[in-house]
């Protein structure tokens, strides 16, 4: 016979609030911002609730739990949009690469270092991938003299962040804006 499922008890994620506040005592700031000291729990959801207000716990780790009197829904949707204020401020920073051949003509590699460039300025890394066919693996030395030809030119606006290195049939070197 099996067991019934039994769910786990449901977490409350943010602060609590009121009665889900079980402590006896409580660092009490009331609705103006002023410090009433260390008041009882029942004194405090009564303050709360003559303000017509929530008492809500905003440092829970504190001894005692500093709780403050306020409208717990005003104060949900303040914290919801800081929180995406602070995502929309965020920047990823992606990894472009950069496919180059040893034999590369100069054209080719202008625009190819003209992308590099506009890379840079928007803030991402540069994987510069320099892939070697058949005989161009016995003259990697021209691999290595275009990589420093590379770093030789983005030295103002970027820093090696992993020097170049032989992966299989490919060179590898990895490039972020300073």
């Amino acid at each position: 016979m099996r067991r019934p499922f039994r769910a786990p008890p449901t977490v409350k994620d943010g602060p609590r609030v009121n009665r889900e506040i079980r402590v006896p005592e409580v660092q009490l700031i009331d609705a103006e911002g002023a410090n009433l000291g260390v008041v009882a729990m029942p004194e405090a959801l009564a303050l709360a609730e003559a303000a017509g207000l929530d008492l809500v716990e905003i440092a829970p780790n504190s001894e005692p739990p500093v709780c403050k009197i306020l409208d717990f829904g005003k104060f949900k949707y303040q914290s919801q949009k800081k929180a995406s204020e602070a995502r929309k401020k965020q920047k990823t920073v992606e990894v472009k690469e950069i496919k180059m051949r040893p034999n590369i003509d100069t054209h080719d590699y202008e625009v190819k270092m003209r992308a590099m460039l506009r890379f840079f300025e928007e803030g991402d890394k540069v994987k510069v991938t320099l892939r070697f066919r058949g005989r161009e693996m016995a003259h990697q030395d021209l691999g290595v003299k275009l990589l420093d030809q590379v770093r030789a030119e983005t030295i103002e606006i970027a820093k090696v962040e992993s020097e170049p290195k032989l992966e299989g049939r490919q060179m590898v070197m990895v490039l972020a804006p300073r």
